[in-house]
């Protein structure tokens, strides 16, 4: 079906301004006034904004944390969530393989998994050991549309400056980017290790992953980077006020390939979630990094106006209550993650452009066209402009919503935002020419998305370019 979506504001990357989008076999076919023939369905948008559908960099759908926890959320049900928050394409960190495997094992797994996704999506790489046959296989896979891998600096697997050392340039070489998971895993495992049994709820795990175990983290990983000859590394969801100091300084250094996420939990919630209520509440948001303080808040916000954090993601990853809860009495045994795929665009419109704090264009360049154009996206995905695909999200700046569990969509049963209102609703949500969410109802089918497969990176796509 084609449409043509009239009246609204339609906001890019770099403007906005009121026109029609004319819709045309799934792509956008021009901006401007509209010229019907007759055949296409038209959706009035006056009042509304009309926005290139979110990309969501960080997702964990259908992941095997540990042996006994898996998210809830399976690409189905974590689809539906992003469709009715305005996400149109998720890019998945993809769980460890067994101990060994090669580095394409994931990939066969989660090509299968994938299948009843109605959002289109990618995949993440996930490094777990570095040898020869890892290092053939990263090319391989960069060649064959996957530029983008995750290295964790802790848990099961820590990848050291000595594997960044032999991953990074075999990664800028084929024009990939590396995503790293950057906390120290000698300061948190010395933290976790000298607790005693007083000091086992659920604020331990803000005590035991401090601020400076990041930032030291990011230090280390961008030092590698700029031994590589300022190789691409991406920092997910950056959470403390030092970690943003690492990343200026190595810019103004001279480093133009290092980008960096946070996510809406870092910009809006505190430690004080782990306190507030008791252990049985504090528990359901045991997350890594771990919540901050309100002084990380403000800064991230400020990082993400200025240019120095390129995008927003969410790093999804929900457990159900019963879950998390069964770990109270000690939180270091508990799941980690939590669910936020469709909260992040009506919390980002709320609290960032109708607050003042971001700007329409900035709204765009973190919430889609910035991620597709540090993952080899950009214009099918991020962008309004004609032969784009019809990715499209219609944000009513007057609605309101409260969100709890009975309007949410994932399958968690409650969400980290739990009682937030919101000034801003998602309205419509297309993709590829086709309506798959409107007014909180997923309309979509399922298995209507597709694997995408991106192209390299650019080598001149330095992150001011990016920044916009």
């Amino acid at each position: 079906m084609d449409y043509v979506i009239k009246n609204g504001t339609v906001c890019l990357e770099g403007e906005h301004f009121r026109a029609d989008v004319t819709v045309r076999e799934g792509k956008i076919q021009a901006l401007g006034k509209a010229v019907h023939d007759g055949h296409e369905t038209v959706i009035d948008a006056d009042g509304l904004y009309v926005c290139p559908g979110g990309i969501d960099a960080h997702t964990h759908m259908d992941l095997q944390q540990s042996p006994q926890y898996r998210t809830c959320d399976d690409f189905y049900s974590g689809g539906v969530a992003a469709a009715c928050g305005g996400t149109t394409t998720i890019l998945d960190h993809m769980a460890f393989g067994p101990a060994g495997c090669s580095l394409r094992y994931p990939f066969e797994r989660y090509r299968k998994l994938a299948v009843p996704c109605p959002v289109d999506y990618s995949f993440h790489g996930v490094i777990q050991h570095v040898d020869d046959q890892v290092l053939q296989e990263l090319g391989q896979l960069i060649d064959e549309g996957f530029p983008s891998f995750k290295a964790y600096t802790t848990y099961g697997y820590p990848v050291g400056e000595k594997k960044l050392m032999q991953l990074l340039p075999v990664i800028k070489k084929h024009g990939g980017l590396l995503t790293v998971h950057a906390e120290s895993d000698g300061i948190t495992n010395a933290l976790r290790d000298a607790l005693g049994p007083q000091d086992l709820q659920p604020i331990g795990q803000a005590k035991t992953r401090p601020n400076v175990a990041e930032a030291a983290a990011v230090s280390r990983v961008l030092a590698a980077a700029r031994a590589c000859g300022d190789a691409p590394v991406y920092i997910v969801h950056t959470s403390a006020h030092e970690s943003l100091d690492q990343l200026r300084l190595a810019r103004r250094q001279g480093q133009r390939h290092i980008y960096s996420e946070t996510c809406p939990q870092y910009l809006l919630l505190t430690e004080e979630k782990f306190r507030h209520g008791g252990p049985m509440e504090g528990i359901k948001y045991m997350l890594a990094p771990p919540l901050r303080k309100a002084e990380d808040n403000q800064a991230l916000w400020q990082a993400l106006a200025d240019g120095t954090i390129q995008t927003v993601a969410t790093d999804h990853c929900p457990f159900t209550i019963a879950e998390k809860q069964e770990n109270v009495s000690d939180f270091r045994n508990c799941p980690g993650g939590v669910s936020g795929v469709e909260e992040r665009m009506p919390l980002l419109f709320s609290e960032g452009v109708l607050k003042g704090r971001l700007t329409l264009e900035r709204f765009v360049q973190v919430t889609s066209a910035n991620v597709a154009k540090i993952f080899g996206l950009y214009p099918r995905k991020g962008t309004l402009l004609p032969g784009s695909d019809a990715d499209i999200v219609l944000i009513d700046p007057k609605g309101t919503r409260t969100f709890a569990r009975e309007n949410l969509h994932t399958t968690c049963g409650y969400s980290p935002y739990e009682g937030m209102a919101v000034q801003a609703t998602i309205r419509l949500t297309m993709l590829r020419g086709e309506i798959i969410a409107k007014d909180n109802q997923f309309c979509g089918k399922r298995g209507y998305g597709t694997l995408l497969h991106r192209s390299a990176i650019k080598d001149n796509l330095d992150y001011r370019k990016v920044a916009l």
